[in-house]
C-alpha cells in the first residue's frame, strides 16, 4: 500500500504536466466556447454581448460553411486514397532488392521533411505556374497549351500537393509493416502454386490492414486542419472552391474580424475531429482484438 508521502511525491510529479495541459489546451478551449456564445466583432466592439447559439445558427445557415465542409471531406478522402494506393505500390517496390534502393528510399521520403509552406511555394511557382513552371514549359515544348492549375483545377492542385507531402509517411508505415511479413508464408504459398497477384491479394494486403488503419487515423487528424497549402496557393478560391473548415475559420477571424463566428466554427471543427478520431480509434481497437 502507498503511504501519504508517496502519494504527495506522485502528485508533485504529475502536477506540472496537468498545469501545462490546462494552460495549452483546456483554457484556450474554454475561451473558445465562451467567445462562441458572444456577439463579438473587432470592428464593432461596443456592440458586443451574449448571443447564445446565434453564432452557431448563423454559421450552419451559411452556404459557405457547407461548401467548406464538403471541400474538407473531399480533400481528406482523396488524399487518403492516393497516399494509401501509391504507398502500397511503392512499399512493395522498395521492399525488393535492387541497385540504389537506399538512395531511392531517401528520395521517396524527402518531401515529408519539407515544411508545408515551402512545399506549396515549390508547386505554385516552380512546377504549376502557367508561364514559367516546369509543367507549362513541358506542355508548350510538345506543342500543347500550359494549364493554369490553380485557376482551372484548384481542388485537384491542392490534392496533388497534399498527396505529395503525405505519401512518404504512408510509404514509411507500409514499408515497415511489409518488412515484418513472414517470408516463409509467402514461400509456402508460392510452392502451393499461388501466383504473384494471389499472394499479394491474400497474404500481403491482409497483413497491411493494421498499418493502413494507422495511416487513416494519423492523416485524417492532420488533414482536417490543413491551412498553409491553401493559404499560399489559392487563398480558398476561386470563390469557395478550395475553402476548407480551417480556412473558413481563419477568414471569419482575421479577415472579417468576427471572433464569435470564428469561435463557433472552431467548436464545430473540434467536435467533428473528435467524432472522426473516436470512430477511427474504435475501428483500430476492433482490428487489434481480432
Amino acid at each position: 500500500m502507498t503511504t501519504a508521502s508517496q502519494q504527495r511525491s506522485a502528485s508533485l510529479l504529475w502536477t506540472p504536466a496537468v498545469v501545462v495541459l490546462a494552460a495549452g489546451s483546456v483554457i484556450p478551449l474554454l475561451m473558445t466556447l465562451w467567445f462562441s456564445a458572444q456577439r463579438y466583432n473587432l470592428l464593432t466592439p461596443d456592440l458586443s454581448g451574449f448571443s447564445g447559439f446565434e453564432n452557431y445558427r448563423h454559421l450552419l445557415g451559411d452556404p459557405a460553411f457547407w461548401a467548406s465542409l464538403r471541400n474538407t471531406l473531399v480533400l481528406v478522402g482523396s488524399v487518403l486514397l492516393v497516399t494509401i494506393v501509391l504507398g502500397v505500390l511503392l512499399a512493395v517496390l522498395f521492399n525488393q532488392d535492387f541497385r540504389g534502393r537506399n538512395f531511392a528510399r531517401l528520395l521517396a521520403i524527402a518531401p515529408f521533411f519539407i515544411m508545408p509552406t515551402v512545399s506549396a511555394l515549390i508547386w505554385k511557382n516552380l512546377l504549376m505556374h502557367p508561364v514559367y513552371g516546369v509543367f507549362g514549359i513541358v506542355a508548350r515544348g510538345v506543342g500543347g497549351t500550359a494549364v493554369d492549375w490553380f485557376a482551372d483545377h484548384p481542388m485537384l492542385s491542392i490534392i496533388v500537393i497534399l498527396s505529395w507531402e503525405w505519401l512518404p509517411f504512408s510509404l514509411l508505415i507500409l514499408l515497415t509493416a511489409l518488412q515484418s511479413l513472414d517470408q516463409e508464408q509467402l514461400e509456402a504459398a508460392r510452392m502451393d502454386g499461388a501466383g504473384a497477384m494471389a499472394r499479394f491479394a491474400w497474404i500481403t494486403l491482409p497483413h497491411l490492414s493494421r498499418a493502413v488503419s494507422v495511416i487513416i487515423m494519423m492523416e485524417t487528424i492532420f488533414l482536417l486542419a490543413v491551412f498553409a497549402e491553401i493559404f499560399v496557393t489559392t487563398s480558398g478560391g476561386p470563390g469557395t472552391a478550395t475553402t476548407n473548415l480551417a480556412y473558413l475559420i481563419y477568414g471569419r477571424a482575421l479577415l472579417q474580424f468576427d471572433i464569435g463566428g470564428a469561435s463557433a466554427g472552431g467548436v464545430i471543427a473540434i467536435i467533428l475531429a473528435n467524432i472522426v478520431a473516436a470512430l477511427l480509434a474504435r475501428t483500430m481497437a476492433t482490428q487489434l482484438e481480432t
